[in-house]
């Protein structure tokens, strides 16, 4: 009877094997290097995954048993919103002389446990994890193994999970209460995934700024989007074919109310005239456009520095328990929100 292999002798040319790809090929995905088809890059993990490989890193012995290679995985990399994040991840990395290894899910959550899993099994000292789509698919795993993480832009409610994240709930409540003050009344909402934390803390945050205010909460009012420019512009375009339109919307983040915009003058509307609109980020292109965009700050590089800070402390000092870290939001004042027409 033949005997399955153990997780330690399984090879790379087994791997290689076993996705149908040549050696060099498995090779150049272990060791995280560029030239790799995506699709290719996801056959051979998943090979991987199902052979149960322990990655044996040269670089381990080098380093005291350490490969010095700390994994990111982010949802996509089409947006500024990650790109802060990284640029705050790369400052703090390149200063400890620790490399990056990135991932992409594109918003498959099967994707998000393989690549967890994965990194966990050698690619990688820690794991920083941004915006996740379903961590507890994984991160109870991750937590008997003892494998060190932190969440980025997520609010964990796992009292050992590390995070850090902006107050979405004050941001949701500030933009929402700053066009109450200006004298909106029917303000509209384009959300983000609603599986995820920051989509529904923002969510909340709107609905009490109007309960403070005396204004009901309007089903019709909320479209559920996806953070993406075109999940904004259905969300705008929907809010705004309502018998009665609302005057103003709060758009989950920058780039779904930049879709807002554009649903708004493909109706013939101009912003801020005929609507009022509020993001949240404060990406940089939020200040560039015409009209700049009224937004909720968050300070997304710090975010990146911090987490990554507090992966490598944790790294260092296993023994210690840092803490969350909550930023403050800041409403940021532009052109893309007036008082309404009377």
């Amino acid at each position: 009877m033949k005997r399955n292999k153990s997780s330690n002798e399984v090879t790379i040319k087994d791997v290689a094997k076993e996705a149908g790809v040549s050696y060099s090929t498995v090779s150049r995905v272990v060791n995280n290097k560029t030239y790799v088809n995506p699709d290719t890059r996801d056959r051979v993990l998943q090979a991987m995954l199902r052979l149960g490989y322990q990655v044996n890193l040269h670089a381990r012995s080098l380093a005291g048993g350490q490969s010095n290679v700390i994994g990111l995985l982010v949802v996509d990399l089409t947006t500024q919103y990650m790109g802060e994040i990284i640029s705050g991840i790369d400052d703090v990395l390149a200063a400890h002389q620790y490399e990056l290894m990135l991932y992409t899910t594109h918003r498959r959550k099967a994707k998000e446990s393989a690549y967890v899993h994965m990194m966990a099994r050698g690619l990688a000292d820690g794991l920083l994890i941004s915006l996740p789509r379903e961590p507890e698919a994984y991160l109870k795993s991750l937590r008997q193994k003892g494998f060190p993480y932190v969440i980025i832009d997520h609010r964990s409610e796992e009292p050992s999970d590390l995070f850090v994240s902006a107050n979405n709930y004050q941001g949701g409540y500030d933009a929402t209460n700053y066009l109450i003050e200006l004298g909106h009344r029917r303000i509209g909402i384009v959300t983000g995934w609603m599986d995820m934390v920051s989509a529904r803390d923002r969510l909340q945050g709107y609905q009490a700024a109007l309960a403070d205010a005396g204004l009901p909460f309007e089903a019709e009012l909320l479209f559920q989007g996806d953070f993406s420019q075109p999940g904004g512009f259905n969300g705008g375009t929907c809010l705004l074919e309502l018998a009665e339109r609302p005057s103003a919307i709060f758009a989950s983040n920058d780039i779904s109310a930049m879709g807002v915009i554009e649903a708004a003058r493909a109706k013939g509307l101009q912003v801020p005239r005929d609507l009022s609109v509020v993001g949240f980020d404060d990406i940089p292109t939020a200040a560039l456009l015409s009209p700049q965009l009224t937004t909720v700050r968050q300070p997304l590089q710090e975010m990146g520095r911090s987490a990554t800070k507090m992966l490598l402390d944790l790294l260092k000092n296993p023994e210690d328990t840092p803490e969350s870290i909550i930023f403050p939001t800041e409403l940021v004042v532009r052109e893309t929100a007036v008082p309404p027409a009377e």
